[in-house]
């Protein structure tokens, strides 16, 4: 970097907001942040109420797919979502999601039978992508990366709430309602957040004729979709080894490789492959990946820990995650006020995921006599160090890269997140059955072994209950052992996250957002030329 652009980035122009800016930019965030919490709530929010939706329309074979259908349309359409934004602005972009996302709720609701409900997921997922890059994208937009920080851990609160609540509200909807109404209440926050939208939220456009990468769009979907599949049948509905597994892995490969050689050639590509050339959004993306792995494939077994080992209601389990939400609330939060504060952002990347493996290590040691307090203790300090990692990450990515790309990079960056929280879910999962059924082989009957096998216990862990107490004690232990095995496991790949944190180079934090309009009456803001010191 030379010392011109140097003084660029270090010293630019200070622009604080005023009281009036201040309060336009909390209605639009509430607005912007009611659009996560849609998104990710119904990432979730079905998990209690399956049982009782596979009962109603008569479909227990294909319940997975309720969670997979919306889980793979969320994930292909980040990169499209990101790249429709940069290219005719986010704004409508970002209504259209809210519309999609809520015709896929109310047509959820009303499904008579597993295919459509399977189906409406589907298309509440495409509308889901666009709301999580579009209220991500929005935001960096209108706030400067140095005051981003402070706005971005709200984000992350919500994120970890709703991960929360959604199991929650599933159970209780479901309990004194109806389980339709886990997807009818989506509508009336949809319009509220629709209505905020179109009214508190301008965003000039610059009208130019673009050329959508559709065969980019095709590849890489189809590629993904492939790598979905094989991490969800993977071990489950199908062994490793098997035909339809290898065969998926391969194809998966080979499209992603097409795709790889077609973006190096169309003019405007879904995901620039320049952006590789960028070592901030490199080492981010690749941190972003190895914590949603270590995240989403070992934290996913903590219900299954306190419903099985310790005897929790399925709705006291998720009372009981509330100290990992804790630890990411306050760290959300602190981040992003000491982000804004100093300008640097590279050392909470490092802190996170390093306080993230003290976190596992602490819940190695949970057990069946180990005391609730101690697990608190575990779930609570891995939630600070998630708190410390994510939301950083998404500042990092948008202050290195230029306007021009800032829906793509956000997008990118959560669509690796996304991918590694898949492939976790997976791997982690494989261990998981082997070890339990290793367990279980040495000391278990033929008929307790064939309860596990089926699912049994692990979709209605009140069943352990019933078991005579020889059984039980062994169940539990087993359970205990092989989730200890899941977290030990877990562990370096959260030391790997630490490593390449170092690699991500920091950018002093710009202090001009791209638009200012629709905050105060002055013209618009864009960055200059040299601010972009990563590229």
């Amino acid at each position: 970097m030379t010392d011109d652009v140097q003084s660029v980035v270090e010293a630019p122009e200070e622009h604080e907001f005023t009281k009036d800016e201040h309060r336009k930019i909390l209605v639009i965030l509430f607005a912007l942040m009611l659009g996560m919490f849609l998104a990710a709530l119904d990432q979730t929010i079905v998990a209690t109420a399956l049982p009782t939706i596979a009962g109603d329309l008569r479909g227990l074979n294909h319940l997975s797919w309720v969670v997979t259908a919306y889980l793979i349309t969320s994930t292909i359409s980040l990169p499209l979502w990101g790249k429709f934004g940069d290219l005719y602005g986010r704004k409508n972009f970002f209504q259209i999601a809210i519309i999609i996302f809520l015709i896929g709720s109310m047509l959820s609701g009303l499904s008579q039978t597993m295919v459509e409900l399977i189906s409406c997921r589907a298309i509440q997922g495409i509308g889901a992508g666009g709301l999580m890059v579009g209220s991500q994208a929005i935001i960096g937009d209108i706030i400067p990366p140095r005051q981003r920080g402070r706005y971005m851990g709200y984000f992350g609160a919500v994120f970890g709430l709703s991960s929360i609540l959604g199991p929650l509200a599933g159970g209780w909807f479901t309990q004194h309602a109806s389980w339709r109404w886990i997807f009818y209440i989506n509508v009336p926050i949809g319009i509220v957040t629709l209505f905020a939208i179109a009214i508190v939220l301008k965003i000039p456009v610059k009208r130019v004729h673009h050329q959508i990468d559709w065969w980019g769009t095709a590849l890489l979907s189809s590629g993904v979709v492939g790598l979905i599949l094989l991490t969800t049948w993977g071990g489950q509905e199908y062994a490793w080894g098997s035909s339809t597994i290898v065969g998926l892995a391969v194809v998966s490969a080979i499209l992603l490789v097409v795709f790889c050689f077609v973006e190096a050639k169309v003019s405007e590509p879904i995901i620039p492959l320049d952006l590789f050339r960028n070592r901030t959004f490199n080492a981010a993306s690749g941190v972003g990946f190895v914590i949603g792995f270590t995240m989403f494939g070992s934290i996913v077994y903590l219900p299954l820990y306190l419903q099985i080992v310790h005897g929790a209601s399925p709705t006291l389990s998720g009372l009981e995650l509330l100290p990992m939400v804790g630890g990411m609330l306050i760290t959300f939060i602190l981040s992003g006020q000491l982000v804004s504060r100093t300008g640097r952002y590279k050392i909470f990347p490092i802190v996170g995921s390093a306080v993230l493996t003290l976190g596992l290590v602490f819940l190695t040691r949970l057990g069946p006599d180990t005391s609730f307090s101690y697990a608190a203790i575990g779930m609570f300090v891995v939630g600070l160090g998630m708190g410390l990692v994510m939301q950083v990450l998404v500042v990092a990515v948008q202050n290195a890269v230029p306007h021009s790309q800032l829906g793509t990079a956000t997008a990118t960056a959560t669509f690796f997140r996304t991918i590694g929280g898949a492939f976790g879910v997976a791997v982690l999962g494989a261990v998981f059955n082997s070890r339990l059924l290793s367990q279980l082989r040495a000391n278990a009957s033929p008929a307790l072994l064939k309860l596990i096998q089926g699912g049994n216990i692990a979709e209605n862990p009140a069943q352990i209950h019933r078991l005579p107490l020889a059984e039980r004690t062994l169940v539990i232990n087993a359970f205990s052992h092989t989730l200890q095995t899941v977290f030990v496991v877990a562990i370096p790949f959260a030391v790997v996250a630490f490593i390449v944190s170092w690699f991500m180079k920091e950018i002093p934090l710009r202090q001009r957002a791209h638009v200012t309009e629709g905050i105060s009456e002055r013209p618009m803001a864009l960055d200059a030329p040299g601010e972009y010191p990563g590229l």
